[in-house]
């Protein structure tokens, strides 16, 4: 087995207490003080997230627009300077490599940020999409040498506010802005999260990052923040109904089929498994994933089947949870297409009992990001 990585907060979670835990190649803290605790930190108040594990590549030169619009679903002529976009890279069949937050620094210059898991793959398979297309760029693989925290919750903004010399109002839902002195430190920071909460993302070298995560801590004391694990990050992200690689996107699960059309652009020039998609767009989606409740006890994991009143699997669960917000216990599952309606039934295969459940929407709750 390899040798798991170590994000450069390494020693400080381990002081703090975390629980260690494998993902993605990388060693973790999966809770602190608990799950539930850390969730209703970050809806209520404020919590503090170690991402450095997350990747990042830099794409710059007289291609790289072009370049990025040949690998991303989505298109970043809809956004403008200092705009952040959420897209998927798809291979030919329109199975999903991985899913991205692409950072638009002007016409010939973006950051891309890929997952931890993904990493070696992604850059891969980017770099031979370049060679194949012979696109004139500089391609960066920055991810060993940045750290990366996010700050998130409603009190997120009132916190950081006060660590920083820059006006956070005036940073938008999906913005960013850069060489902003954070305890000394140059970041760059954005108004971005995966938990459904206001927030923001910051970026500093790996050899600094760790003054801002104490720094943070530190004044965040007055609002009783919390650092939180992977557990936390896991469910605020399902309750805000965002997907998460190897779950609800996967290299056999297409964007359309997850549920994440708003970000497949079938009208722009070209992408990487266009055909695919607009293919399964015009004969209509086989399967797609939707939003369940249980109707009996018990709580469906990833992975368990889904069957139908005859007992026929018709799909799966991407990911179930008793849900910390919503009180209840909910999921999203991939079911064949005659399935998909508000409040069809179905049940789902927990150990050796059959428990009951309905699809709902997959709004579980109201994000509430800042506008």
């Amino acid at each position: 087995m390899d040798k798991l990585k170590r994000t450069p907060l390494y020693e400080s979670h381990l002081k703090l207490k975390g629980r260690m835990v494998e993902f993605g190649g990388w060693e973790m803290p999966v809770q602190y003080s608990g799950l539930v605790e850390e969730h209703n930190a970050v809806r209520n108040g404020v919590g503090i997230f170690d991402v450095s594990h997350m990747g990042e590549v830099e794409v710059r030169g007289k291609d790289a627009k072009r370049f990025v619009q040949h690998i991303i679903t989505n298109d970043v002529d809809r956004i403008g300077k200092n705009e952040i976009q959420y897209a998927v890279m798809c291979y030919e069949n329109g199975g999903v490599v991985d899913d991205t937050l692409v950072y638009k620094r002007d016409e010939d210059s973006y950051l891309i940020i890929i997952n931890a898991g993904n990493i070696d793959k992604d850059v891969e398979w980017m770099e031979r999409a370049i060679s194949e297309m012979e696109f004139e760029v500089e391609f960066s693989h920055i991810s060993h040498d940045t750290g990366e925290i996010a700050l998130q919750g409603p009190k997120a903004e009132e916190l950081l506010q006060k660590c920083v010399d820059f006006d956070l109002s005036a940073l938008k839902f999906f913005n960013f802005a850069e060489d902003i002195n954070i305890f000394g430190v140059s970041c760059l920071v954005s108004r971005s999260g995966y938990t459904g909460e206001d927030g923001f993302e910051i970026y500093a070298s790996s050899g600094e990052i760790e003054k801002v995560w104490n720094g943070l801590l530190d004044k965040g004391r007055e609002y009783n923040i919390h650092p939180c694990g992977l557990g936390a990050r896991d469910t605020l992200r399902f309750e805000a109904n965002l997907p998460l690689y190897g779950h609800e996107l996967t290299e056999e699960i297409s964007p359309l089929e997850a549920g994440y059309g708003f970000c497949v652009r079938l009208d722009k020039e070209e992408f990487i498994g266009m055909e695919s998609l607009k293919l399964q767009r015009d004969l209509g989606l086989k399967r797609k994933v939707v939003g369940f409740e249980l109707v009996d006890r018990g709580i469906a994991r990833a992975g368990y089947e889904v069957l139908d009143e005859e007992g026929e699997i018709i799909g799966h669960v991407t990911t179930g949870y008793k849900s910390p917000t919503v009180g209840k216990s909910i999921g999203l599952a991939l079911v064949d297409a005659g399935h998909l309606s508000i409040g069809s039934g179905f049940y789902i295969q927990i150990r050796k009992k059959r428990v009951g459940a309905k699809v709902i929407s997959r709004k579980f709750l109201t994000k509430n990001y800042a506008r």
